[in-house]
């Protein structure tokens, strides 16, 4: 693997990152302090502790969960559509850059970008909810492996559109709701059955869970489990992505 390429791309990437610092840092910011507004203040006030711990801590890792999953496929599919959308990438195709280049550079960039919005929003949380993190390390590595996963689904996303309106088509009617039923805001054992073994076809709940899990100790799913299936994301996107560059699909027509 040639180093040069990676980092010619990711330097790229990250260069467009700094021009938007308002759209992909601000934003993501003012919206999550407005959930804290609402979510922790209003209505937290009004709900009991679960599990021992204030719904406005509560809500952290999900949040958090719901920014990294949504910031990490949208910046890795509009990395990968625009230049198809611009016919620059053939320019990149025909370059001796291997596709294993190629996608470090392009999803390495992506989970970065929605790695450092993640930590931006932790951070803000400090000011509205007093926060613990009993296991930092656990808490690392899931970000790292989401974002990673989920720039992966992304860069696959921005191969497959054809247009703007289907790069925003998967957040808006699939991962989106997903995270919001994936226990993101509440716990799964809160359901009565048969809705909370339901959610646990959800692969999102296992996502929260086990980053949830990193702050508080304690997760809807055991954290070994959350973590086999996020390894098993990750394991899919790489298979789903040399595949495409294997053959070529939408690449080269």
């Amino acid at each position: 693997m040639s180093l040069n390429s990676v980092a010619a791309i990711y330097r790229f990437e990250m260069a467009r990152f700094r021009r938007t610092v308002w759209q992909s840092v601000v934003t993501p910011v003012i919206t999550t302090a407005l959930y804290f507004i609402v979510f922790g203040g209003a209505i937290g006030s009004r709900i009991q502790d679960i599990d021992g711990i204030s719904y406005g801590s509560f809500i952290v890792p999900g949040l958090i969960m719901l920014t990294l999953l949504t910031q990490s496929l949208s910046n890795a599919s509009f990395a990968i559509y625009f230049p198809k959308f611009a016919g620059t990438i053939y320019e990149l195709l025909a370059a001796p850059v291997r596709p294993i280049e190629m996608i470090a550079g392009y999803v390495g960039a992506a989970a970065t970008k929605s790695i450092l919005i993640g930590a931006i929003i932790l951070a803000t949380s400090t000011f509205f909810v007093d926060l613990r993190i009993e296991h930092p390390l656990v808490m690392v590595t899931f970000l790292i492996l989401t974002a990673v996963t989920f720039s992966l689904i992304g860069f696959i996303i921005g191969i497959w559109a054809k247009g703007f309106e289907q790069l925003s088509l998967v957040p808006a009617l699939l991962i989106t709701p997903l995270t919001f039923l994936g226990g993101a805001f509440y716990s799964i054992d809160m359901l009565p059955e048969p809705w909370r073994t339901v959610s646990l076809f959800n692969p999102v709940v296992y996502l929260v869970s086990g980053f949830r899990w990193s702050f508080f100790g304690q997760g809807d799913v055991d954290i070994a489990i959350s973590l086999g299936v996020t390894l098993a994301f990750l394991g899919l996107g790489i298979a789903l992505v040399l595949w495409i560059f294997r053959t070529g699909y939408r690449l080269k027509s």
